[in-house]
């Protein structure tokens, strides 16, 4: 089973940037897709990037296309994502999460991620 803990939310002002980091521990974490999605208050979980095993291929949503980017260190089983131009619509709660599946696919789905950490708390101020 594998386990996966956020770490690097944080409260910043508009336009500035964080780095969200995902530590995951397991025996599967390499062999297939993980990413992180978000939920603010009152709003459904939405995919915000995700990585694909073996080739790195990377999907994220035109909302955060060009500011977010998304990687991982396979020999470390972390994933991180950078957080620039940060705006107050990008406050929620982050969560990390492992797929059943080694393709993220074009718009992954919560329902196909098997794992997921506790969440990491973004807050952008304007």
């Amino acid at each position: 089973q594998v386990e996966l803990v956020e770490s690097g939310g944080g409260s910043v002002q508009a336009g500035g940037s964080l780095r969200l980091s995902c530590a995951a521990s397991g025996d599967t974490y390499s062999d297939n897709c993980m990413g992180w999605f978000r939920q603010a208050p009152g709003k459904e979980r939405e995919a915000v990037a995700h990585i694909s095993t073996g080739d790195g291929y990377t999907v994220l949503p035109d909302s955060v296309k060009g500011r977010f980017t998304i990687s991982r260190d396979n020999a470390n089983n972390m994933v991180y994502l950078q957080m620039n131009s940060l705006k107050p619509e990008d406050s929620a709660t982050y969560y990390c999460a492992a797929s059943k599946y080694p393709a993220c696919g074009g718009a992954p789905r919560a329902i196909n991620f098997n794992v997921w950490g506790q969440g990491t708390q973004v807050t952008v101020s304007s």
